[in-house]
């Protein structure tokens, strides 16, 4: 994975809807006529690449900053001079973003948080104006013409961090209008699960799938910030006002509504809430086929974006309305599956072949379900690699999917983690890094990427995926127990122990449903031992072993509990006897890096151990 410190610039035509709609033929033409007069040579003139158009818009990346910026001013002022204000409203004029960022360079493309923050700057520009990020107001200040407009922090979509913005004013001009925080005013929205009004609560599944699929719909909206599906969730069942819902999430409105799904038909009704005024800017109400189910997701999510009075692109048009299947009976064993993914507890096998046959069954229905496909990679990449299951690592399954949908980033993360597992390093970051560039907000994205980072070793920039996939769902406790592997390798005490206290309040909650789930508790083991509770750490270790005493898992964590944090060498070594002797290949590539075990690596016990497992892997 290449990566370099690069100049972006993201340009977007104003209003492009509007004049494609009042004059298309015309509007298509100025905008040629611009981009080989002005546009494109003034890139050229000042040693610019462009990487890509996209319909009205463009991305350009340049050698520094200053390039860039002069560029951007070149290009508004011609723009300007070609046209005249007496054309408004048909007048051309860009938004234009700068930023100088980090990039992911794949081929002639260029990905990741620096051009993603471009793109957000160039929302937030006025109109024929240019936004630009603190770290390029700073490198240019003083070398290009024009003053600065402080727009403050603004919090943007798929971008951890606030971006600091300004706006260029040239020199000599009162220049466009420099956007105030809340001029140009960016919505975001808050999908709440959908009330399951059917009277069955094994229907469950099916308006969580409903909620799911509008979330992900929304998301493909630019203009459009939506919270995670994790933060919306939080909020099942529970009876709260919107206006307190809207300043907790801190969004400007919240959809809400309600599936009776019975025999051969769907009810769906949706309302959506202005989270300031706690006013009602949408509602309507469904009634329909269940076999309409794709169309009236569809006409839900273009319903909203029209109230909001935002700008579907075509191409985000085109994504909503890829459902990946057409046959209802598919969708909903696959919904089946999700939730069984979503809801079940982590390591409990009867969830990970639940998820295979599940999703087994929709592929049988519909063999071009890539989303199906993908799932099924992962339900048996856990069987094959957490429980030692003989059969299907995954990668068939990840390989179909990727064949029916090569823009599925879910599908790029599972067959990376297996590329992973085979020691295919290489090929396997290839694959993160399209995963990322698709979806970089993906659980399974992040947490997939966080542990290729991990097998090479690379711990800080593991914790910065790890910390992402705990964020975004709020049932793994996977995620926060590597953290504390890998704060506790950093020399940092207080990350590590706050990492631990999120694992073991997830991990209560699962044990208290499930006491038998030996993979939960091994986990729960690892942070007992990292907040030094040595008592109730062994209590926890002799009670699960006389439930589980085969789940290599579970051993595993027990050790690194035992050897990192509590310092008994002979009894971690006790319990990773049984798991080197049966260790599938990919989980021993993780144990040879895993700092946890670093106390016992001079030990000639578990030399010997390693030795011995790369032996019988080796023979077959």
């Amino acid at each position: 994975m290449q990566r370099k410190l690069t100049a972006i610039l993201a340009a977007d035509v104003v209003g492009y809807s509007r004049l494609m709609e009042a004059d298309e033929t015309g509007t298509l033409e100025r905008l040629k006529v611009n981009r080989s007069e002005i546009f494109d040579p003034a890139v050229a003139a000042h040693g610019g690449r462009l990487i890509k158009l996209m319909g009205d818009g463009a991305l350009v990346e340049f050698p520094s900053v200053i390039d860039a910026m002069k560029c951007a001013l070149e290009i508004q002022q011609a723009t300007s001079r070609a046209e005249p204000e007496c054309a408004d409203p048909q007048r051309l004029r860009y938004r234009i973003g700068v930023n100088l960022g980090d990039v992911i360079v794949q081929g002639d493309d260029i990905y990741g948080e620096g051009v993603n923050v471009a793109a957000r700057l160039e929302s937030l520009a006025p109109a024929g104006g240019i936004a630009l990020s603190r770290t390029v107001r700073d490198q240019v200040e003083g070398k290009v013409p024009g003053s600065f407009d402080d727009l403050g922090e603004h919090t943007v979509k798929n971008i951890q961090r606030p971006v600091h913005v300004f706006s260029l004013r040239p020199a000599g001009e009162s220049g466009a209008e420099p956007v105030k925080p809340d001029a140009a005013r960016h919505f975001s929205i808050c999908v709440l699960p959908f009330a399951n009004m059917s009277g069955d609560p094994e229907q469950e599944y099916f308006s969580d799938g409903i909620t799911e699929d509008i979330i992900t719909d929304l998301s493909k909206v630019s203009a459009l910030s939506v919270i995670s599906r994790n933060s919306a969730f939080t909020f099942k069942g529970k009876q709260v006002e919107v206006p307190q819902i809207a300043r907790q999430l801190k969004v400007s409105h919240v959809l809400e509504g309600s599936v009776r799904k019975s025999g051969g038909r769907v009810r769906i009704t949706a309302q959506l809430i202005d989270g300031a005024t706690d006013n009602h800017v949408w509602a309507e109400r469904y009634d329909r086929e269940l076999t309409d189910i794709f169309a009236l997701q569809d006409e839900i999510s273009e319903a909203i974006v029209k109230a909001l009075k935002l700008k579907l692109l075509p191409e985000e048009k085109k994504a909503i309305e890829q459902r990946g299947t057409d046959n209802i009976e598919a969708y909903n064993v696959y919904l089946m599956a999700r939730q069984n993914y979503v809801t079940g507890n982590l390591g409990d096998v009867r969830r990970d072949e639940a998820i295979v046959r599940l999703c087994r069954r929709a592929t049988e229905i519909d063999p071009n379900y890539a989303r199906a496909w993908a799932l099924m990679a992962t339900g048996q990449r856990l069987l094959w690699s957490t429980h030692g299951r003989q059969g299907e690592s995954g990668l068939a399954a990840a390989e179909r999917a990727l064949a029916l949908d090569a823009n599925l980033a879910e599908a790029h993360a599972i067959k990376a983690q297996i590329l992973a597992d085979e020691g295919r390093n290489d090929e396997a970051s290839a694959e993160i890094a399209v995963a990322l560039r698709l979806d970089s907000e993906s659980f399974e994205v992040n947490r997939s990427a966080a542990n290729l980072c991990f097998r090479q070793q690379q711990l800080e920039e593991a914790i910065r995926y790890w910390e992402k996939a705990t964020a975004l769902v709020e049932t793994d406790f996977s995620s926060p127990s590597m953290l504390i592997t890998c704060y506790t390798a950093l020399g940092n005490s207080p990350a590590a122990a706050r990492a631990a206290q999120v694992t073991l309040a997830r991990v209560e909650k699962v044990v208290a449903q499930d006491k038998n789930n030996g993979s939960a508790m091994g986990y729960g083991v690892s942070a007992l031992a990292s907040l030094g509770e040595t008592e109730r750490t062994k209590e926890w270790i002799n009670r699960a072993l006389l439930i589980d005493p085969d789940n290599l898992n579970m051993r595993y964590n027990f050790a690194c509990g035992l050897a990192a944090h509590l310092k008994e060498s002979d009894a971690a070594l006790a319990l990773l006897g049984p798991f080197f002797q049966k260790v599938p290949g990919d989980f021993l590539a993780h144990a040879k890096v895993d700092p946890d075990l670093n106390s016992l690596r001079d030990d000639p016990r578990f030399q010997s151990m390693l030795a011995a497992a790369e032996s019988r892997l080796a023979q077959g």
